[in-house]
């Protein structure tokens, strides 16, 4: 039995076991579960083990692409990544900020989130710059 035979009828068990919770929910009345939360355990264990299986399958494929693929132009791509976070991280301030829920986000935080804001911003530049250069050169070749 192949590989795609058997994801098959693992993803048919759990749509059939999702649509059993989901109807013992629905079965149960909006008032019932708002209170007890009568139905959902069955439902919630359906979600965590599919996403454990994707989790485990998206893991085993990425290792497996890169056993095959090259690994040193892999690891060079993270590490520009990781160049690129790390510069952003060193261009971004931090400073607590009340949020709506009347919560305070850290300085720490806000400063990763200001980092992450860059980090697409340079992203974002490159990609556009990277398509741009190729187009040029495109013309330029012809």
């Amino acid at each position: 039995m192949g590989l795609h035979k058997i994801i098959r009828i693992v993803a048919l068990v759990l749509s059939l076991a999702g649509v059993i919770s989901l109807a013992m929910i629905i079965n149960a009345g909006d008032d019932v579960v708002k209170a007890t939360g009568e139905g959902v355990d069955g439902f919630m264990y359906v979600a965590y083990i599919t996403f454990a299986l994707v989790f485990f399958f998206v893991l085993i494929f990425v290792l497996k692409g890169l056993a095959a693929g090259n690994i040193k132009k892999t690891l060079m791509s993270i590490g520009v990544f990781v160049a690129v976070v790390a510069i952003a991280y060193g261009m971004s301030s931090g400073v607590e900020t009340p949020l709506q829920d009347g919560e305070m986000l850290s300085a720490g935080g806000a400063r990763w989130v200001g980092a992450g804001l860059r980090t697409f911003y340079i992203l974002v530049i490159l990609a556009i710059g990277s398509m741009a250069y190729g187009g040029i050169r495109k013309v330029m070749n012809k």
